[in-house]
């Protein structure tokens, strides 16, 4: 994915790029880009070394995007089913005095809760790994 932005801000290897906000950006799952009114804000490495006022191209690897996306409704889709298996197979048995069912929706969600705090605490220590990161590569213009 390529975007054409304006760099905001540089600091050390890293710049803040703002981008044109786009539809896609409400349904977006990598979590690069912070979104405001003047539009999405992404912070990228800048090996180019470009300069605030720049006009660069960023792009972002497709692998992470890819990834961001199967976490964030892969996982969670996942631990919802297999919770409720769980549940319904091999925890009902434990609680005799319950509907099957129940069990299964509560280890179901259950799971599913577990699911968003793991993945919560993933996007923290992600954000700050340099791999992940979308890279400057071109400086289209200096403004």
């Amino acid at each position: 994915m390529d975007e054409i932005g304006i760099v905001k801000s540089v600091e050390g290897f890293t710049a803040k790029v703002i981008v044109e906000r786009k539809s896609v950006c409400d349904q977006c799952a990598a979590g690069v880009c912070k979104v405001t009114e003047g539009g999405a804000e992404i912070d990228a490495l800048n090996p180019i070394k470009a300069h605030v006022g720049q006009k660069v191209r960023v792009v972002m690897k497709p692998y992470t995007y890819l990834k961001g996306s199967f976490i964030v409704y892969g996982v969670p889709a996942l631990a919802l089913i297999i919770g409720a298996i769980l549940g319904k197979e091999i925890f009902s048995h434990q609680f005799k005095d319950m509907d099957p069912d129940i069990v299964s929706a509560i280890f179901g969600f259950g799971a599913l809760i577990l699911a968003f705090i793991g993945i919560k605490i993933w996007s923290g220590r992600a954000a700050k790994k340099t791999e992940s990161m979308p890279v400057i590569e071109e400086i289209i213009s200096n403004e």
